[in-house]
């Protein structure tokens, strides 16, 4: 099932040199694995909340795929040229599989919470 790393970043200028180090680097980190951009440093326009700052997404095959990248020692070797210089949250995250149906999603819940 395809999975989702998931960065909210919070850049100040002036950009740091180690952060274009990072950005040149780090797409060499994730194609291994199958990673490929979805969105990156994009603002998005916020339609709820406050704006926390920019988007990266990159998808993988999988979760297992995800989590074999972030723990790579080629992306473990660039990570701090981001985060000693911009704040941010970076989640991986499973998808839905194909045919997902919250209406079904909600009757579980709704089970549960009667159980």
């Amino acid at each position: 099932m395809t999975a989702y790393a998931i960065a909210v970043l919070r850049p100040t200028p002036p950009v740091h040199p180690e952060v274009l180090e990072y950005i040149e680097r780090v797409q060499s980190t994730f194609e291994p694995y199958g990673g490929r951009f979805l969105s990156h440093g994009r603002t998005g326009e916020w339609k709820e909340g406050e704006r926390l700052g920019d988007v990266v997404i990159v998808e993988f095959p999988d979760l297992e795929r995800a989590q074999a990248w972030y723990a790579s020692p080629a992306y473990q070797e660039i990570l701090p040229l981001r985060t000693a210089h911009i704040p941010g949250e970076l989640v991986i995250v499973e998808g839905v599989p194909a045919g997902y149906d919250a209406v079904r999603t909600a009757g579980e819940m709704r089970a549960a919470a009667a159980a």
